[in-house]
């Protein structure tokens, strides 16, 4: 079984009268374990993909699958717990609560799930693998970028997902801080078997990746 599969994947945007075609007919596959990176121009299509996939934005045509299950046309309530079991999310601004420690920020997925009693102690964990135990009591203020973005990579993974979905996930850091960045997705993908699948512009992110998928005009090159 594959970990993703879009069969035919379109999406269309009302404008006026019309409509502007986002994606085109997209298919294909990642397997488990795999780390595959989004590639293409700007308006391209890349980052509306990735929003399908992970279960934030629906097609207007097509089929999405995560580790089997077809999340196309859950209801919210059905979508919302696979996206908290199956699917851990990095952005590019990180996204963190600015009043919340780091401990509380990654702490904050588990509060709705079934292991909401064993938060703190998950949140600990998954910050040592992250390097950043001794940060756990600051604020996102009190930390810079790579830390703020390792403290969301600790949050989208606490749950403990089979699927990471990044974008840009190195767009705010230098290139030297996006490099380690990138090594901890390597180490962490290594240790934990999850699948990864990175929208990036940036080539050096996209050679880290086992495919690169292109795309272009809302269609796979």
């Amino acid at each position: 079984m594959n970990a993703i599969e879009a069969r035919d994947v379109t999406r269309s945007l009302p404008l006026g009268s019309e409509h502007i075609d986002i994606l085109r007919g997209i298919s294909f596959e990642v397997s488990k374990g795999e780390w595959v990176a989004l590639t293409g121009p700007s308006g391209s299509g890349k980052s509306t993909l990735l929003g399908i996939v992970s279960g934030l934005d629906s097609p207007s045509s097509g089929r999405v699958l995560i580790n089997g299950t077809d999340i196309t046309d859950l209801d919210e309530d059905r979508l919302a717990r696979v996206r908290n079991r199956e699917i851990g999310i990095v952005f590019q601004s990180f996204n963190l609560i600015t009043t919340l420690t780091a401990q509380e920020n990654v702490e904050a997925p588990l509060y709705v799930s079934e292991r909401r009693k064993q938060a703190r102690a998950l949140a600990r964990e998954m910050l040592e693998r992250v390097g950043l135990a001794d940060r756990r009591r600051h604020k996102p203020a009190q930390l810079s970028g790579g830390q703020q973005q390792r403290v969301a990579i600790a949050r989208a993974l606490v749950t403990q997902p089979s699927v990471l979905v990044a974008d840009e996930p190195t767009g705010n850091l230098d290139s030297a801080t996006g490099a380690q960045v990138l090594d901890m997705f390597g180490r962490l993908r290594d240790e934990l078997g999850i699948t990864v699948i990175v929208v990036t512009h940036d080539p050096t992110v996209a050679a880290r990746a086992d495919r690169v998928l292109h795309i272009v005009d809302g269609k796979l090159a």
